[in-house]
């Protein structure tokens, strides 16, 4: 069930009627409903991996209850280390066993020897990246003793398949999420509208955006050699806004549709492509993501502690790692390299910390510098997005050289150029929208606040008229669910 779907816009109203207007006086009730919702929801994919999600949910739940209790501290490891082993087992098989059983075959291939690889027909299960990290999270804090195991197993349940966030993030933690599952939920008027405003952006960024560049996106990057270098800087762009507008757009929604449940989820992005280097951008984008790796994966290692040596590489396990959760592909590794090296003189400068302020916070536009440094670092954001769409490693340097071709200086001539130009216009609203509500948590949140009410309707009508004229006839999946 997509959330730019119809199934969806009967199914939201119909839980938040029963939720508010049936439920509303029993927490427990409240709870079991979103769990039935979230499963329904869920199922909705493929009921076979509904099982999935419910082994993965009780393995967690009970490794959670037996760490405490364990009579020592190797005991308490075993479960600990159960947990884990299982929960990466499962997508090592449905994420990346064919990718290491291909990878392997290559490799042997080299030395003159041939192994036909052993290939499982089987698809991944939507949302299992998530879903399992939302798990992780939960045993690696029992087992420091951040937190204290969560003995309701309807709560534990909700907590891990939340329908918002279920197939693609954000990545909640129990510390942030758990304690409001556990919290009695009293209607709040303001709330749901804020709600409906994020939601209704987020379909704006979706559907408006995302889809319609992902139409030249898709054009470009599957016949690179058929374009102008020109052309295809267009099709780079276009993937860049695609790609931004497509799981923003998710989260927006993901996070608007919990605050119609009195449920807070924590930011996923703050407007990412004003950021005047590597590392702000890395603070504003997939946050959810970015500091789940740093708090499991970075600090474990020593993060910033040790020489330089040991900054660098714990650096590259993260930014390689990263690459590799979002696929079994060389091309998401090459990805993941290529944002270490951005980042690395940053770190070994010390400068990896500036740029901590929103930009131009008290100003209405950004002085002469910060604009370069938003444009120098969308850049090489936008080449490095070149290797993360590419089908092959190879595809991706085809791509490049053919940009910086004697085509480069051309004017973009191809069907439907006209048309991009109208995208390129409303990627510019976009921009401008979200420049003056960058001090908030989403770009409306606050717009049209100081106008009359007939200018504020207008703004919305505005957004649902765009939706409506480019809402496709069949349903558009989120770039981010095949993670």
């Amino acid at each position: 069930m997509l959330f730019n779907s119809l199934n969806f816009a009967i199914f939201l109203p119909v839980v938040f009627i029963v939720y508010w207007c049936v439920v509303n006086k029993s927490l427990k009730l409240q709870n079991i409903l979103l769990l039935v919702a979230s499963y329904f929801f869920y199922a909705c994919w493929d009921w076979r991996f509904l099982f999935l999600l419910i082994f993965s949910t009780l393995l967690d739940y009970f490794t959670g209850l037996k760490m405490p209790a364990a009579k020592n501290h190797r005991i308490k490891k075993v479960w600990f280390w159960i947990s884990i082993t299982v929960n990466l087992g499962f997508l090592a098989i449905f994420k990346y066993f064919n990718f290491f059983s291909s990878s392997f075959a290559e490799l042997i291939l080299n030395f003159g020897l041939y192994v036909n690889p052993w290939t499982l027909q089987i698809i991944l299960p939507v949302g299992i990246s998530f879903y399992t990290f939302h798990g992780l999270s939960y045993v690696i804090d029992v087992y420091n003793g951040r937190i204290k195991p969560e003995r309701n197993l309807i709560d534990y349940s909700v907590f891990v398949s939340f329908f918002p966030l279920l197939v693609a993030g954000p990545i909640e933690r129990a510390t942030h999420l758990l304690p409001q599952i556990q919290k009695k939920r009293i209607f709040n008027y303001r709330e749901s509208v804020d709600g409906l405003k994020q939601i209704l952006w987020g379909l704006f960024k979706k559907i408006v955006i995302a889809d319609q560049c992902a139409e030249y996106a898709n054009m470009m990057f599957n016949s690179p050699l058929d374009h102008a270098g020109s052309e295809l800087i267009l099709g780079a762009i276009f993937f860049s806004f695609q790609i931004y507008g497509d799981f923003s757009g998710y989260s927006d929604i993901a996070i608007g549709t919990a605050k119609l449940f009195g449920i807070e989820l924590i930011r996923n992005f703050a407007f990412p492509y004003f950021s005047r280097d590597i590392a702000e951008f890395w603070r504003r984008w997939h946050i959810s993501l970015s500091t789940w790796f740093r708090d499991y994966l970075y600090v474990p290692l020593g993060g910033n502690k040790g020489n330089m040596w040991m900054k660098i590489r714990n650096t590259l396990i993260v930014f390689l790692v990263s690459g590799f959760w979002h696929g079994a592909n060389w091309t998401f590794i090459v990805w993941g390299a290529i944002n270490a090296l951005y980042f690395l003189p940053l770190l070994i400068t010390g400068k990896q910390h500036q740029n901590q302020q929103i930009i131009a916070y008290n100003k209405v536009f950004p002085s002469i510098e910060e604009m370069f440094k938003v444009i120098r670092t969308f850049i090489l954001i936008m080449i490095s997005w070149i290797f993360f769409r590419s089908e092959t490693i190879n595809g991706s340097f085809i791509y490049l050289s053919r940009i910086f071709s004697e085509t480069l200086f051309t004017v973009p001539n191809f069907s439907g150029v006209r048309y991009s130009l109208m995208i390129l216009f409303l990627i510019s609203f976009l921009l401008i929208v979200e420049w003056n509500g960058r001090k908030e948590e989403y770009a409306i949140c606050r717009i049209g606040t100081l106008w009359i009410t007939p200018f504020r309707w207008c703004f919305y009508s505005l957004l649902v008229f765009l939706i409506g004229m480019f809402m496709p006839t069949s349903e558009t999946p989120f770039i981010y669910f095949q993670f």
